[in-house]
C-alpha cells in the first residue's frame, strides 16, 4: 500500500519534472517582466495602457520583480498583460525529493548513531565499521519508513 505522503511526492515528482530543466536558467539582468517587455518591443507606455497603471508604477513593478520584492500577484497580473502566463515552482536544488529525504535520514542517523558509538568506543565496546555500517543503513530506512517529520525534528 502506497501511504498518502509516498503519493503526494510521487505526484510532485511528476509535476516537477517539467520544470526540472528550469535549474540553469538565470534572471535576466533587470528582471523577466523587463526583458520580456523589451524581447517583444514594448515600451514601458504601452504596457501600462494595457494595465491601467502609470508608467511610474509600471516601472516600480519592473525594479520589485528584479529586486525580488514583487508580489506572485502583480507578477501574474504583468505576465498577463503581456500575453505570457506566470510558472511558479520550488524545484529541489540538488536530485529529486526523494533525495533530500534520503539526505535528511541519513544526515539524522549519523547524528543519532554519534553519541552510541563514541561511548561504546569509550567503553571498548566498539563495533567493527562493517557492523557500524549496518547499523546506519537500518536506521535510515527506519526513519524513511516511518513518519517524515522525524526527518525533521
Amino acid at each position: 500500500m502506497v501511504k498518502k505522503a509516498s503519493l503526494k511526492r510521487l505526484q510532485l515528482a511528476d509535476a516537477l519534472r517539467h520544470v526540472a530543466g528550469a535549474r540553469g536558467i538565470r534572471v535576466p539582468p533587470g528582471g523577466w517582466l523587463r526583458a520580456v517587455r523589451e524581447a517583444l518591443g514594448i515600451t514601458q507606455a504601452q504596457l501600462a495602457r494595457r494595465l491601467g497603471i502609470s508608467r511610474q508604477s509600471l516601472q516600480d513593478f519592473e525594479r520589485a520583480e528584479a529586486e525580488g520584492r514583487i508580489t506572485l500577484e502583480s507578477l501574474e497580473r504583468v505576465a498577463r498583460a503581456l500575453d505570457c502566463r506566470l510558472v511558479y515552482a520550488v524545484v529541489p536544488e540538488n536530485g529529486s525529493l526523494d533525495d533530500i529525504r534520503m539526505r535528511r535520514a541519513e544526515a539524522v542517523a549519523d547524528r543519532l548513531l554519534k553519541p552510541t558509538s563514541h561511548s561504546m568506543k569509550l567503553e571498548a565496546q566498539g563495533v567493527s565499521e562493517r557492523e557500524r555500517k549496518r547499523q546506519r543503513k537500518l536506521l535510515i530506512e527506519s526513519l524513511l519508513r516511518e513518519s517524515p517529520r522525524k526527518l525533521w525534528e
